[in-house]
């Protein structure tokens, strides 16, 4: 089988870290987030992955020839010259796509975490024999989202409420699919949106399907719900594979961090933290609720907390960053600062205090 992850944009939401990379690889538990969707695609055996991409292309080349040999999948570019939607990109990539002409395909959003039921999600398709399937997901608050209305007993979709402003059902996408390549012939080459114009053209022949997805889920494409899916992604570590996750006197809940990591005496950690690769926490320090990203030195006594520290940064001597504080890379904090919700941009030292949030320049 193939899968085509749907990574363009220009991860506007993440910025500051979107300046430095695109989206698809920015850090999340200690590797970049498409790594998690790929992994997971190997696991059930997709022999090759397409990346639909336009933002920063020559970086996810490189991330190509990187993460190919060693996950032993093949991994291809389908790249855009111009925007082109969720259902622009399979159409420009159809070729590569029927090469398999009679398999149906896989179709991911770059920036959902889950457990990826992909498996259970491939059973599902062959058995109602439809044109498509998709993944939803039920939430608390549906008039957020596009609502999928699905009957019970077919699992049929019947239509899509965008915003509904009274209860129609719980159930939104979950931004996984699996299409017949067939579904392929009525993608035009042009701008064009899966959710909005293709979805609801299957579901006027009564050819989608919904298989609801009881697991975590969270489209982490902003600081919030990246912090959201650190803490349920940790969750289901613990519940999965504890042995992975920090122990010890100084760890409180869930803590993922990096074997190459240093971690000074003295410190707090946890709950809710992923301290990552070469990263040097030094004495003392208090961690909670955040991301370290690769390189991070957080020096002597400081505290982070609801934050996210892009790569290769340092926190000073005894500072204090919070309250979703989001530092992009190459930022250097000077001792005692106090930061409350600052956005910094790549390769700036703060010697100053932030005591409202604000953007620095």
């Amino acid at each position: 089988m193939k899968a085509l992850i749907l990574v363009g944009g220009f991860g506007t939401r993440l910025r500051p870290l979107t300046l430095s990379v695109p989206k698809p690889l920015v850090d999340f538990a200690n590797k970049p987030m498409i790594l998690h969707q790929i992994e997971a695609l190997k696991s059930i055996g997709v022999t090759e992955v397409i990346l639909a991409i336009s933002y920063q292309p020559q970086v996810m080349l490189n991330f190509l020839e990187e993460f190919e040999s060693r996950l032993g999948i093949r991994i291809t570019c389908s790249q855009e010259t111009e925007p082109l939607g969720t259902a622009g990109p399979l159409a420009l990539a159809k070729e590569k796509i029927l090469e398999e002409p009679d398999t149906p395909f896989f179709v991911l959003n770059s920036d959902i975490i889950c457990e990826y039921p992909l498996q259970d999600l491939l059973h599902f398709h062959i058995a109602h024999g439809g044109e498509a399937s998709i993944m939803v997901t039920k939430v608390a608050e549906p008039s957020k989202y596009g609502v999928a209305v699905v009957d019970e007993n077919t699992h049929k979709v019947m239509k899509f409420v965008e915003k509904p402003s009274m209860f129609v059902g719980n159930k939104i996408n979950a931004g996984i699919y699996i299409l017949n390549p067939c579904v392929l012939d009525r993608i035009p080459l042009q701008p064009t949106s899966l959710e909005r114009q293709i979805f609801p053209s299957i579901v006027e022949r009564g050819l989608l399907y919904a298989m609801v997805y009881e697991g975590f889920w969270m489209d982490i494409g902003q600081p919030k719900d990246y912090l959201t899916g650190l803490r349920l992604y940790l969750e289901h570590l613990r519940a999965k594979s504890p042995s992975i996750l920090a122990v010890g006197g100084n760890i409180i809940g869930n803590v993922l961090i990096d074997e190459t990591a240093v971690i000074g005496e003295g410190c707090l950690i946890g709950p809710d933290v992923a301290v990552g690769r070469g990263c040097v926490v030094e004495p003392g320090v208090r961690l909670s609720s955040c991301t370290l990203m690769k390189g991070v030195r957080v020096r002597r006594s400081a505290h982070v907390s609801g934050s996210i520290v892009g790569w290769h940064s340092t926190v000073g001597e005894s500072a204090h960053v919070g309250n979703m504080a989001i530092l992009g890379e190459d930022v250097h904090v000077r001792e005692t600062m106090f930061l409350n919700g600052v956005m910094v941009l790549p390769h700036k030292e703060i010697n100053s205090h932030f005591v409202k949030p604000e953007i620095v320049m």
